[in-house]
């Protein structure tokens, strides 16, 4: 039986990453209406990891004989004026989100919830890599997406992306 604070922020956590794969839909669809579907495709993964990633928390409750409740999920309430506004939200919530994964970490420490922290140990990592990859499209939008051109490559590489199924097993 887990401890009921790590419990709840776990559920919690389960909301969060189906609002943040909610999120990363909205972004998806922007840039598909843009006409950067490299962009829409990059989002559009995006989307189906967080999908997973509040499956894989959802999975690991119910593994633990807990209850779930699910949350409504609010509407992303972004405003884009430019390209680049998704990449810059994007990369503030994937921060946001690393606090969030920070701090039930530090939940399950408190109580010596070694299994739990185990299992967040993929979800740290991953918070790493997520905020890296938000970095480096910042990054490239920056040095080529104010030249029609190099936006069209940069967007044609985007496309390439393909999603790839979590490496964590329950």
């Amino acid at each position: 039986m887990l401890d009921k604070k790590v419990s709840g922020l776990l559920n919690t956590q389960v909301n969060k990453e189906l609002y943040s794969a909610y999120l990363y839909m909205d972004f998806s669809n922007y840039y598909f209406e843009q006409g950067l579907d490299g962009f829409g495709n990059w989002y559009k993964v995006q989307y189906q990891e967080e999908r997973d990633h509040a499956l894989l928390m959802n999975q690991y409750l119910l593994n633990n004989d807990e209850h779930i409740t699910l949350d409504a999920v609010d509407k992303p309430d972004k405003q884009y004026t430019t390209f680049k506004d998704p990449l810059v939200f994007g990369l503030e919530h994937e921060r946001y989100v690393t606090s969030l994964i920070h701090t039930i970490y530090s939940a399950a420490n408190e109580v010596k919830d070694f299994r739990t922290m185990q299992f967040l140990d993929w979800f740290v990592k991953e918070q790493g890599e997520e905020e890296k990859n938000a970095e480096d499209l910042i990054k490239k939008f920056d040095l080529f997406g104010q030249d029609p051109k190099s936006l069209y490559m940069l967007d044609n590489e985007l496309k390439t992306r393909v999603y790839a199924a979590p490496s964590l097993v329950i």
